[in-house]
């Protein structure tokens, strides 16, 4: 069983390196839009399950994950070069569809304030004055930066 610590590491290190690899060494067209989004190794370090999503249509999310899984040989090798260990581990291609669910879900929230806005006009009021304040506090600390930003460059 492997350190939680050289886990983590590792699969950090197959993150930067598959992704590295998708975006610049591959020259197939449908390796566009791909985002690698985390890595789990398993505990014997033999089998690395890498997760990615797609900005795209089903028809480039498929066209995207053929063309992973035949360039799983390549990419795999390119991870063995940087990793430090005996083995390179098998890769498995898995898309990670959470982006879309929290994007779901967001829109679902917005959706039932909205409806809950229109059944009663002060509903959630709280809400929109405590984004509003956030709003404020940002736009006053960039001011403030910038302000300092001046002064040191100025003297």
């Amino acid at each position: 069983m492997a350190n939680p610590r050289t886990k983590a590491k590792i699969e950090a290190r197959i993150r930067e390196r598959a992704a590295y690899c998708i975006e610049f060494e591959l020259s197939d067209p449908r390796s566009s839009f791909i985002t690698v989004t985390r890595v789990e190794i398993t505990n014997d370090l033999g089998s690395a399950q890498i997760f990615y999503t797609v900005f795209g249509t089903p028809g480039e999310k498929s066209r995207a994950a053929h063309m992973l899984e035949d360039a799983n040989g390549f990419i795999r090798k390119q991870v063995g070069r940087v990793l430090k260990t005996r083995r390179i581990p098998r890769l498995t291609w898995i898309y990670d569809d959470s982006i879309e669910i929290a994007e779901r879900m967001d829109e679902s929230i917005s959706s039932a304030l909205q409806r809950d806005r229109e059944i009663n006009p002060s509903a959630h009021t709280e809400l929109s004055k405590r984004g509003q304040d956030e709003t404020d506090e940002v736009e006053r600390e960039v001011e403030d930066f910038l302000e300092a930003r001046e002064e040191d460059e100025g003297v």
